[in-house]
């Protein structure tokens, strides 16, 4: 039920309980069928699937200990080492029952006594990141229009900030097809979907999670390029950002969906359970959130050194002053919560880290969209502008059809009238002063 994040593989713990455990089943099938039917004659207790774990066969008196089933891996607490233990005995009569029993084994007790059931806060988890993305969807697709429809806007600055738009946009519109593909139905007819367009989701997926990723390494390298070198050719240097930007994770899910294709061709490419081609994706995630928290550092150790120089005159010092301001608000925005768990391994803190990789992520772009543009002093000063130019022609165009009737019906428009009274006005005033001219 829940999108996975590219720095770790949790959709482990969040699979559908009747996919884990339509696996499992499979598994025991699969030995079952390994197994040469000779040797169960001398077994008195033959394979056995109980609908939750497979239990090999034993001889008489034999006692077969087996791990709790992957499907309890979601209630265990943190301090839990390693799943509990269960136990069948084989008698004359065939097997016993299990000891002891899976609630027993393999359920932890919550303070007050009763026992949790993660389906509940998986839920609360995707209506969490549902929100943020419906949010980071309508806020950055406002920002692209008025970052395109002002001219005085567009320069490579917002260029890269209108490319890191598209690739948020397209990051959350990914997950909510992925979504609609994999979990449409709530039972478990998605647990092995196979089909070629399941994969091609999958593939559209990986591709806009880890563009994303690249377009925010990317305004961390751009902020930072901008503060080293004072003079830069920005059309060039936008041309292989666009490359880096748009190219490397083609190039990345490309070879990825060639290694899974010919290597781990299974069910929909939503398990990640080979860790060598995961790396393939995992490896720039990780590489990019990495860099840029260097250019972090650095960016701030440029920012105190040039904002402490006694040579920084007063508009050199406001300068320096917006780009710190602007750095500090975002550079840790994309850059330290995900470094909190890159690192970190798979199984510490998984409710943690869904909750801000999932969660606070999904929030990620409508965040980025108020620092970029909604707040942004230019894009302020422009639809101000804007506001008050449309404010005067509209005034100008009510007033005159009230005045002239026979402007207004003639089709002139507001900024048409303007234009005339501002020309009558002025040759209004190069008669007076012809006029005074003799005079002086």
């Amino acid at each position: 039920m829940i999108y996975c994040s590219l720095t770790s593989n949790p959709c482990k713990y969040l699979h559908h309980s009747d996919c884990v455990i339509k696996r499992e089943h499979e598994k025991c099938m699969e030995r079952m069928a390994e197994d040469d039917p000779e040797n169960d004659l001398e077994f008195r207790c033959p394979w056995l699937w109980d609908n939750l774990t497979c239990w090999q066969p034993a001889r008489v008196g034999e006692v077969v200990v087996v791990s709790c089933p992957e499907l309890f891996i979601q209630f265990m607490s943190e301090e839990d080492d390693e799943l509990g233990k269960l136990s069948r005995n084989c008698t004359e009569g065939g097997w016993s029952e299990t000891f002891p029993h899976y609630v027993d084994a393999c359920m932890f007790d919550e303070p007050n006594g009763t026992h949790e059931h993660p389906d509940m806060y998986y839920v609360s988890v995707k209506a969490l990141y549902t929100v943020g993305y419906s949010t980071s969807l309508v806020s950055l697709c406002t920002a692209m229009v008025i970052l395109c429809r002002f001219r005085k806007l567009h320069c490579t600055r917002n260029f890269i900030h209108m490319n890191l738009f598209v690739s948020f946009i397209l990051r959350a519109i990914s997950v909510f097809i992925k979504d609609g593909v994999l979990y449409a139905e709530e039972d478990s007819n998605h647990c092995f979907l196979h089909t070629v367009e399941c994969k091609v989701v999958m593939v559209f997926f990986h591709y806009c999670v880890l563009s994303n990723y690249f377009w925010l390494f990317i305004e961390g390298l751009y902020l930072f390029t901008l503060l080293v070198e004072t003079f830069f050719p920005e059309r060039r240097y936008f041309y292989w950002y666009t490359i880096i930007g748009w190219g490397t994770p083609t190039i990345c899910v490309v070879i990825w969906a060639v290694l899974r294709l010919h290597f781990d061709d299974i069910g929909c490419w939503d398990m990640n359970d080979n860790a060598g081609i995961w790396w393939v994706i995992k490896g720039p995630v990780l590489a990019s959130i990495m860099i840029n928290f260097v250019l972090f550092i650095g960016i701030i150790i440029i920012l105190v050194q040039k904002l402490q120089s006694p040579d920084i005159g007063g508009n050199e010092s406001s300068i320096y002053l917006r780009l710190a301001r602007s750095t500090l608000l975002l550079i840790p925005l994309f850059g330290i919560h995900y470094t909190v768990f890159a690192f970190s391994p798979e199984d510490v803190s998984k409710r943690e880290r869904l909750v801000f990789e999932l969660g606070l992520g999904s929030f990620q772009g409508f965040v980025v969209a108020v620092l970029y543009c909604f707040l942004n002093g230019e894009v302020q000063s422009e639809i101000k502008r804007k506001w008050r130019s449309w404010t005067v022609n509209r005034y100008f165009a009510v007033d005159l059809k009230h005045r002239h009737p026979s402007l207004a019906s003639s089709g002139v428009n507001g900024g048409t009238q303007l234009s005339i009274l501002s020309k009558s006005s002025s040759q209004i005033r190069m008669s007076s002063l012809q006029a005074e001219s003799p005079a002086t």
